[in-house]
């Protein structure tokens, strides 16, 4: 399997906060790396300029949409905690979530 783009990982990073708790970026992305059953190759494939790994970046910029939509929030440095406004989205379970449901 490719690595996914940030959309794609949109609702599985909303489906794992789902649970209410806080998690870690770290923990967040390995999971879905899990999910998305991502070869080790592909988990350390590095974006063009080779400071940072392809998937950990998706990750980073699908959480930063969710964010800005207000589905998550992130309390700490590192930390993120789905919204009541993101439980409600996981909870009309949604095919897919992606910038254009987000508008």
């Amino acid at each position: 399997m490719a690595i996914p783009d940030f959309q794609s990982v949109m609702l599985p990073l909303m489906r794992l906060c789902a649970d209410g708790k806080e998690h870690a970026i770290g923990e967040i992305t390995d999971t879905l790396a899990d999910q998305f059953k991502l070869t080790d190759e592909e988990r350390r494939a590095l974006l063009p300029s080779g400071a940072q790994e392809i998937f950990r970046n998706r990750v980073a910029w699908a959480k930063t949409y969710l964010k800005m939509a207000g589905l998550l929030e992130t309390p700490k440095r590192g930390i993120c905690k789905i919204t009541e406004r993101g439980l409600e989205v996981v909870r009309k379970n949604p095919p897919s979530i992606n910038r254009k449901y987000l508008r």
